[in-house]
């Protein structure tokens, strides 16, 4: 056995013998052994390369392993590994001005948390101590997290199994016009009509009750949901009418994913609070945060804020997200994204959609995007069934198949493939990831109907 082979099989054993994977029948999965990663790819111990389409779980917004980030972790770790979150310390500090001149409006606090599902639970807090009221509307096809108050919040299939009914939330339907819940031929009717069907939720809720209202601002793992022009401005107002915080969840999007540091800047919103995590740090080290308006942080000015954590800021974290924010303006990051996705994915998934019909819809901004993938365009049914698994789920599963065999690794969720590769992707990967795409989807041309 060589050397590669007896590594693998070390990795091998100790994970099927000791770790505990999330969201997964433990016994029925078997995890790729990953040796090493760089800039926009991956590789396993057998030495095959992957080209990575989702930026690992959508985080690594620099790529991997960019040696600015990882020399500035190295220096903070040889200067202070750690201390407690009470004291002010000069990266922690730093990292919140950095992103607080980035947030939009006055959303100049930064209370900092270990990851996105956190960020919401204490967003969610802060909105209900702020309003003394109990109840938080989010929408169906969402997703804030696994933490119990999230997963709640969540809109998706993955709240079922842990859905206690008792988290005061209340799900309504948000736009998406392609499978439209209410009926619209247009962005405009379902802008409208959303928005009409959130008041009424609002007002058969009773607006008293109600402390916050919480989007992701372009839905992550729903789909690549691009709310239609008027929408985020319009649940403002209603929030602004009804006294009701509104929070924007970025933990997916911000730091550069849709083309902008924050998706909000494309539709000049300001949220009151506003959640990240992720691309902040490229995921190096974890790391989220709430974004908070001076309204609120008033609220705490004397009275004490009854929520902490014991790593709040950890500063090997804060060096991270302080390397990544200069590295991305030193680098010009984010305006590339937003140039990969103008110039190239955008124009070239729309080509494929033009070669293949299982491609009922592309959407997305920067480098963030979705294929629908359907049986029928006309019909719009999708390729697998709503939380398809096993047979049903079948033709999803061999289209990703292919993806990897041809040195893609796709991110899939239900009917879609996202396409979300590193902000700083280079053009020619791009296209190589293009042509993989191409030659996999004609595998699920073979599933239509």
């Amino acid at each position: 056995m060589n050397a590669e082979a007896d590594a693998l099989a070390t990795v091998k054993d100790a994970d099927r013998k000791h770790v505990f994977h999330s969201w997964s029948a433990q016994e029925l999965i078997d995890p790729l052994a990953v040796a090493g990663a760089e800039g926009s790819y991956f590789w396993d111990y057998q030495g095959n390369r992957y080209l990575d389409f989702s930026s690992a779980l959508v985080y690594t917004n620099i790529g991997y392993q960019h040696p600015k980030v990882a020399a500035a972790i190295a220096e903070q770790a040889g200067k202070l590994c750690t201390v407690a979150p009470g004291f002010a310390v000069d990266v922690r500090s730093e990292a919140a001005r950095l992103i607080a001149e980035r947030t939009p409006g006055d959303l100049d606090k930064i209370f900092f948390t270990n990851a996105g599902a956190e960020a919401v639970e204490n967003a969610v807090r802060m909105a209900r101590l702020h309003t003394g009221r109990p109840k938080v509307l989010s929408a169906y096809r969402s997703y804030h997290g696994a933490t119990s108050t999230a997963i709640n919040l969540t809109g998706d299939a993955r709240r079922f199994g842990n859905d206690s009914a008792t988290a005061g939330v209340v799900h309504f339907w948000g736009p998406f016009l392609y499978r439209s819940p209410f009926h619209s031929a247009n962005e405009t009717e379902e802008s409208a009509r959303a928005l009409r069907h959130l008041e009424d939720t609002i007002v058969f809720e009773g607006p008293q009750s109600i402390a916050a209202i919480i989007l992701e601002t372009v839905g992550g793992a729903p789909g690549v949901l691009v709310p239609p022009p008027g929408y985020l401005a319009g649940v403002r107002e209603l929030c602004d009418r009804y006294g009701i915080v509104f929070i924007l969840d970025e933990i997916m999007v911000g730091f550069g994913r849709t083309g902008k540091w924050f998706a909000a800047e494309h539709w000049d919103v300001t949220p009151d609070l506003l959640c990240f995590a992720k691309g902040i740090t490229s995921g190096y080290v974890p790391l989220g945060g709430v974004a908070i308006s001076a309204a609120i942080a008033e609220t705490f000015a004397r009275r004490p804020y009854p929520g902490g954590l014991t790593y709040s800021g950890h500063v090997l974290a804060c060096a991270a997200a302080v390397a990544t924010v200069n590295t991305m303006v030193e680098e010009g990051i984010v305006e590339q994204s937003a140039r990969t996705g103008s110039e190239l994915l955008g124009p070239g998934l729309r080509a494929l959609a033009e070669r293949h019909p299982s491609i009922g819809e592309v959407r997305g901004a920067g480098t963030f995007w979705a294929l629908e993938l359907v049986r029928d365009r006309e019909t719009r049914e999708p390729l697998v069934p709503y939380n398809a698994s096993g047979g049903d789920n079948a033709p999803m599963a061999e289209f990703g198949a292919a993806c990897k065999k041809g040195g893609l690794w796709p991110l899939i969720a239900g009917n879609r493939i996202h396409i979300a590769p590193p902000c700083n992707i280079s053009a020619q990967d791009v296209a190589k990831g293009l042509a993989i795409l191409d030659e996999a989807l004609t595998v699920a041309d073979a599933h239509m109907a």
